[in-house]
């Protein structure tokens, strides 16, 4: 493939992510196949030799995540995908990875489930995502695109973001984005993983200072406590920082629908016809899962009179938001599970709905 960089080319959303990991200067990768990512190895094994980088296809997903532990605590910029049931058998080592206070990027491309599911895009792995998803008090840090371009643009910040934190960063897809094409533009300018700045404590070998130790094993209790509280620190400042959304059509709207990902690309039409009808409907879309935008949800649930939220899920993303809103207006759920894209003209119909119950 010929990258076109600074003007517009059509790319695979899962191919976007692979080039993504290459610009932010990931050399390494580790992953094992699985339906409907597997184009992201795929483009992996294809040109992370030619940046001089290292991949390869573990014996499971347990094996891999367990690489991109090792690779990660050398200080090594490393990445990892997966879909579903995939990421749940990496989530012991997701744990160790974030107890350990070591950097890595995750992709999961969701399917439907639960148990082996379906090839089919969904977004039941939310609460996988955003309420850690293994044992222990750690949190990843989770973003969820909502296009092609958001995939690229997604993946590519997440290897600073994990860097800033020291934490994993997930990007969550599913596979309508990872299979669709669009286009998008790639920026000139690629990370030179040579330029960035030094990890003090990576185990890239002592060469004459005191060895340093990566580790998530912590005997004493108080020991560990102080380590769970310095992880949360930095959630607590993620939640300052790094808190992403975006609207559309609300600044007259008296319903909210939010969605996100591909429940938001099929929310926004929905959006467009209701206005089309009469019918003053606005979007709110969650960009950062973990942390989830509060605030901002919670200045327009002040000024709706209803919010709808849309998921193909039968509901997790709507604990989230009851939690922002806080009873300051009504929060229904439109969720179709199993891997079930609702439709536009399904979603209007839930508008219609909840308007006319709000009415009274």
């Amino acid at each position: 493939m010929t990258l076109a960089r600074g003007e517009r080319m059509l790319m695979r959303g899962n191919e976007a992510i692979g080039q993504a990991a290459l610009d932010a200067g990931c050399r390494a990768y580790f992953g094992y196949p699985i339906t409907p990512q597997n184009q992201i190895p795929d483009y992996m094994a294809a040109h992370m030799p030619e940046v001089g980088g290292v991949f390869l296809q573990a014996e499971s997903e347990v094996a891999a995540i367990n690489m991109v532990y090792g690779a990660a605590a050398a200080g090594v910029r490393t990445m990892t995908t997966s879909s579903s049931p995939g990421i749940s058998l990496m989530q012991e080592g997701i744990s160790y990875i974030a107890q350990s206070e070591v950097p890595c990027v995750i992709v999961n491309i969701m399917r439907g489930g639960s148990g082996l599911g379906n090839i089919a895009p969904a977004q039941s792995d939310y609460f996988q995502a955003v309420k850690g998803g293994g044992h222990g008090d750690y949190r990843t840090l989770v973003f969820a695109a909502w296009s092609v371009q958001e995939l690229y643009d997604l993946t590519r910040e997440a290897f600073d973001i994990a860097d800033r934190y020291r934490s994993p960063v997930m990007v969550l897809g599913d596979a309508l984005l990872g299979q669709m094409m669009e286009p998008i533009v790639l920026p000139e300018e690629v990370v030179d993983p040579d330029a960035l700045p030094p990890k003090p404590w990576a185990t890239d070998g002592a060469k004459g200072r005191p060895r340093r130790i990566v580790n998530s094993l912590y005997i004493e209790p108080l020991d560990l406590e102080r380590m769970n509280r310095q992880l949360q620190a930095r959630y607590d400042e993620a939640a300052e920082r790094e808190v992403r959304c975006a609207t559309e059509h609300l600044e007259d709207a008296k319903l909210a629908l939010v969605a996100y990902g591909t429940a938001a690309r099929v929310g926004i039409s929905a959006i467009e016809q209701a206005r089309a009808a009469g019918i003053p409907a606005g979007l709110f879309r969650p960009i950062s899962l973990y942390p989830f935008p509060n605030r901002e949800l919670a200045r327009v649930a002040e000024q709706v009179d209803a919010i709808l939220v849309a998921e193909m899920s039968l509901g997790q993303l709507v604990e989230d938001v009851r939690l922002a809103v806080d009873g300051s207006c009504p929060v229904h759920l439109y969720g179709r599970p199993g891997g079930v894209v609702p439709t536009p003209a399904e979603v209007v119909e839930q508008i219609e709905r909840v308007m006319a119950d709000t009415r009274g």
